[in-house]
């Protein structure tokens, strides 16, 4: 087992206490589940066993964070789609600095780089040792840069939807003017000028360009995840905006680095990180997997939610037996 945790505090969608109306998971409760590392505070939740009992063996589940993506998002609503995997997986969900539940503070510092170190302190943190590393859309790129700065402990890496360098964008935006509405367009043009700087804007944001994002898209399902999430739009700015860190990223220097066992996944109609930069991180990251899914665009667990779990699962050994008195 990871370790022992407190009870979660019960929060709504704005992230409050409903018990007290507080809002922490900023206040640093003691009945949160809060990791105070660097300067920050991060929110994250566990999902799944790490010894599961059979019979007269204990089998050994490997830890595995699920890296949300945005920037802006949170993790929760991830849950949906890779919960599944807990029983193969000790699934460890955290929300970047500034979003979500965790702890807000110096804008200039939610970045990618900080993203990185912030993943690094958690994993000491909670006392693991190689992690499995599951990344999607931003979440990929945060997981791919910690896997080539940090080789040692990442044992398996997981790149869903995403891209090595700040070119996706560009390509986006040809992307939408070929595909989108005159509204989607619009939109998009608001998310790179940077005028997407509040709670309901972003909202408007995910409700009109939902259909790209998903092939499987439902309006109804989809308001429901806005409603619960928490949207953090000084997040997305530092991203997005002229001049923010998404801009000018290029971690393509990097990837040699990665000595991970690697699987890449890409959805074919993905309009925001299309398939030629899963293509062009495969050729970059030896001895890397590539996997296409032919019926989706940006959102696999939406569109083909069980064919992007059957090849995690093929692709994460099962660790069988616990080592005796791992229990202890």
């Amino acid at each position: 087992m990871l370790l022992t945790l407190p009870k979660p505090v019960s929060m709504d969608a704005s992230g409050r206490n409903r018990a007290s109306g507080s809002v922490p998971p900023f206040d640093r409760s003691p009945d949160t589940m809060l990791a105070h590392l660097r300067d920050t505070t991060l929110y994250f939740d566990i999902d799944g066993m790490g010894l599961v009992p059979e019979g007269n063996r204990l089998r050994e589940q490997p830890p595995a964070f699920v890296i949300h993506g945005g920037p802006g998002g949170e993790h929760s609503d991830l849950k949906a789609g890779f919960g599944p995997l807990s029983d193969r997986l000790q699934l460890v969900y955290f929300d970047h600095r500034g979003q979500g539940r965790s702890g807000r503070g110096d804008v200039r510092r939610y970045n990618l780089d900080e993203n990185v170190e912030d993943m690094e302190a958690l994993r000491r943190h909670l006392g693991l040792g190689p992690i499995v590393s599951m990344g999607t859309s931003y979440g990929g790129m945060v997981a791919m840069a910690h896997a080539a700065r940090y080789p040692e402990s990442v044992s398996h890496l997981v790149l869903m939807v995403t891209a090595a360098h700040a070119g996706f964008n560009a390509r986006a935006r040809q992307i939408v003017a070929e595909r989108g509405t005159p509204e989607q367009v619009a939109v998009c043009e608001d998310l790179w000028a940077g005028r997407i700087d509040t709670v309901d804007k972003m909202r408007r944001y995910y409700a009109l360009t939902g259909p790209l994002y998903a092939l499987k898209f439902d309006p109804a399902a989809a308001a429901l995840g806005r409603q619960r999430a928490i949207h953090s739009p000084e997040a997305m700015l530092q991203a997005f905006a002229p001049g923010g860190f998404l801009q000018t990223f290029d971690l393509r220097p990097e990837l040699a680095r990665i000595t991970a066992r690697t699987l890449i996944l890409a959805g074919r109609h993905d309009w925001i990180c299309p398939p030629e930069f899963s293509e062009e991180i495969h050729r970059l990251i030896p001895g890397s997997q590539l996997q296409v899914l032919e019926h989706s665009s940006h959102s696999l667990r939406v569109d083909e939610p069980e064919a992007m779990r059957e090849a995690i699962r093929r692709f994460v050994p099962d660790n069988g037996a616990a080592p005796q008195g791992a229990a202890n």
